[in-house]
C-alpha cells in the first residue's frame, strides 16, 4: 500500500491515495501503521476518497480503531495532497466529512505550491444535546468536573466532534494533560467521550492549547480543538470575534470566528513530510 506522510503542525497523519488505492480494514490496520516504535509512527490513518457530493472524502482514524469525524489539521493536509497532485487542481476545494462538507481556500507560493490553508470550518455547535455533554443548562459554559482533588470549568462546543475546554492559570507547558486528560476524556458527562482542551490566556487575541485527543492521546496540535477554543474563548467574553492565534506545541494556527455568517476560519500549514510504501504484517 502506498502512502504519504504529512503534518499539520506535527498533528502528523498517514495519508492513503483511495483514488488508486483500495483499504478494505482501516479499522484493523491503522494501530500497526501509527505505532511509532514498530510501525509508521503517526497520530492516525487517513484515506482520500473519491466523493458524489464534493471534490473529495476524507476518512480518519484514531490509533485505537475509531473513526473520527473530523480533524482539521488532517484536511489541510488532503487538500494539500490532491492541489499539489493535481488530483484537484482548483481554489475552494470542497472535502466531504462525516462533520459535513468543508470548503478549504489555498494559498500557493511561486511554484504554486500549496503553503498555507483556510478552512471554512462551520458553525460551531453550542447545544448540548448535540455536542453531545449531559448538562443542566445550554450552551454549557459552566461544566464543573473534579480529579485528582482539583477543580475545573469546561465550556462544551462541537466542531463536528465533541470537545470540553477549560482555561487555566499556570503554564499550559508543564501542566499534566496525560494524568487529567485522560480521566475527562471518558467521563459520564460526555456520551461519546470528549476531546480535552486545555487552555492559557495569554491576551484576549493569542491563546496557549495543549489538547488531548478522545481514542488517541495528546497530539502536538488538533484544528477542530483549536478552533472549539477560540469559540469557547469567545461564548466566555476573553477573545473577541477578530483573527485570534492559538500557540500550540507544534506551531501556532490563526482563527477567526466572523460575526458576517458565524462561522470558523481556520488558518495555518500543512507540510509533505515523504512518500512510502506500507507492506501489512
Amino acid at each position: 500500500m502506498k502512502f504519504t506522510k504529512m503534518h499539520g503542525c506535527g498533528n502528523d497523519y498517514v495519508y492513503v491515495n483511495c483514488f488508486e488505492e483500495t483499504v478494505t480494514n482501516p479499522e484493523q490496520i491503522v494501530g500497526a501503521i501509527s505505532d511509532r516504535h514498530f510501525g509508521i509512527g503517526s497520530d492516525g490513518l487517513v484515506l482520500i476518497c473519491p466523493s458524489d457530493v464534493a471534490d473529495c472524502r476524507m476518512r480518519m482514524f484514531n490509533p485505537d480503531g475509531s473513526e473520527s469525524e473530523m480533524c482539521g489539521n488532517a484536511i489541510r493536509c488532503v487538500a494539500k495532497y490532491v492541489y499539489d497532485r493535481n488530483i484537484i487542481h482548483h481554489s475552494p476545494i470542497s472535502v466531504e466529512t462525516l462533520a459535513g462538507i468543508k470548503s478549504i481556500e489555498v494559498h500557493t507560493d511561486e511554484n504554486d505550491i500549496a503553503q498555507k490553508l483556510t478552512v471554512d470550518m462551520g458553525i460551531p455547535i453550542t447545544e448540548a444535546a448535540e455536542v453531545p455533554v449531559i448538562a443542566d443548562s445550554s450552551p454549557v459554559t459552566d461544566l464543573k468536573l473534579s480529579a485528582f482533588g482539583r477543580d475545573f470549568t469546561f465550556t462544551c462546543v462541537s466542531m463536528g466532534n465533541p470537545h470540553a475546554v477549560t482555561f487555566i492559570d499556570e503554564d499550559v507547558k508543564s501542566f499534566e494533560v496525560e494524568r487529567f486528560g485522560k480521566v475527562f476524556e471518558t467521563d459520564k458527562h460526555f456520551p461519546r467521550r470528549s476531546n480535552i482542551e486545555f487552555v492559557k490566556v495569554v491576551s484576549p487575541e493569542r491563546l496557549q492549547m495543549r489538547v488531548w485527543e478522545r481514542g488517541t492521546g495528546e497530539t502536538l496540535a488538533c484544528g477542530t480543538g483549536t478552533c472549539a477554543t477560540v469559540a469557547a474563548a469567545c461564548l466566555n467574553g476573553i477573545s473577541p470575534r477578530k483573527p485570534v492565534t492559538v500557540e500550540l506545541l507544534g506551531g501556532e494556527l490563526v482563527i477567526e470566528w466572523k460575526e458576517s455568517n458565524n462561522h470558523l476560519y481556520m488558518t495555518g500549514p500543512a507540510v509533505f513530510v515523504y512518500d512510502g510504501v506500507w507492506s501489512e504484517r
